[in-house]
């Protein structure tokens, strides 16, 4: 389990306790309802701060889906600094139900981080890559650069990011996660070949977004 979930889910804890013991003191059939409700918000924090492991594919010049979640987006772009030009924006959208822990798409070096406030528009929605609140994250390696961006959504006020630039990180390694739904861009260079096509369920460390080609 995430560690990040611990405190949702002591509170949710308390809360049931508490409610159960006044059902059993008093007889009060209020309290067993709240009782089961908060035994169901419980459940539902276990699951959703899950933390499973993965087995990540070998290959230096791999990029890997960031996030667990469905493929929305795969657009080029005409021009991003980092990345040195024009290239293929790849989106992940993170329902509820999908594990919310990021994992990095290279290994490598981070370059830079910038944070920016913003709006919590649904993640589904293609402006909300510009104007919800996210991070963003450069890494660089011997193959090339790729952006990252974690974006807050309608639901999620929460963006969780354990690294900062001059950090050296593994491809597939937990930095961070989004909490309660949201999305994962990847900006890719052109000189990367895409391996995953629309709507496609994408696993975070396993499912292999891109390949940089030689």
């Amino acid at each position: 389990m995430a560690k990040e979930g611990l405190g949702f889910i002591i509170v949710a804890i308390i809360f049931l306790i508490g409610l159960f013991l006044l059902f059993i003191l008093f007889g009060n059939i209020v309290s067993l309802v709240g009782a089961m409700i908060f035994f169901s918000i419980s459940l539902f924090l276990f699951f959703f701060f899950r933390d499973p492991e993965r087995t990540v594919p070998g290959g230096e010049n791999l990029i890997l889906s960031s996030a667990d979640g469905k493929v929305i987006f795969i657009k080029s772009f005409d021009h991003l600094e980092f990345t040195g030009g024009s290239g293929t924006q790849v989106s992940v959208f993170m329902s509820v139900f999908d594990v919310h822990v990021n994992r990095a798409p290279i290994s490598g070096q981070v370059k830079y981080f910038k944070y920016n406030p913003g709006k919590f528009l649904p993640a589904f929605q293609d402006k909300s890559s510009l104007e919800n609140e996210q991070t963003e994250l450069g890494i660089e390696n011997d193959h090339g650069r790729v952006v990252l961006k974690q974006i807050a959504g309608i639901i999620a006020r929460r963006i969780v990011c354990k690294i900062k630039p001059g950090d050296s990180v593994r491809a597939g390694e937990r930095f961070g996660m989004i909490k309660f739904g949201s999305r994962i861009d990847l900006f890719l260079p052109a000189n990367v070949e895409i391996k995953v096509k629309l709507n496609q369920k994408v696993r975070a460390g396993e499912t292999i977004i891109g390949i940089f080609e030689k």
